[in-house]
């Protein structure tokens, strides 16, 4: 039986599980280099095959899908709370 406490409040989803991520930015190195070190801050053994980049038409912004195999939903949260206090990050979805 799952514990749902404040603390462990209950999920859409079932960990453990493969999760994308798109994250968006500026196309620049800064943008790259800043999302990969969260990423793999929270997820280390991240596969190379796990991340996908795609420009805008224009080439200005670059979205990043990755997919994480996470463990849990603080997990996530973690990640999405990291993501958002980057300055080069503009959205993560």
């Amino acid at each position: 039986m799952t514990d749902h406490s404040p603390e462990n409040p209950p999920s859409a989803f079932e960990f453990p599980c493969s999760f994308p991520i798109k994250i968006v930015g500026l196309a620049n190195d800064t943008f790259e280099l800043s999302v990969l070190a969260i990423i793999k801050k929270h997820f280390p053994h991240l596969a190379e095959d796990s991340l996908k980049q795609k420009p805008s038409g224009e080439g200005k912004y670059l979205s990043i899908t990755a997919t994480v195999f996470a463990e849990s939903k603080k997990q996530l949260d973690d990640l999405y709370q990291d993501l958002s206090s980057c300055a080069d990050v503009i959205m993560a979805l």
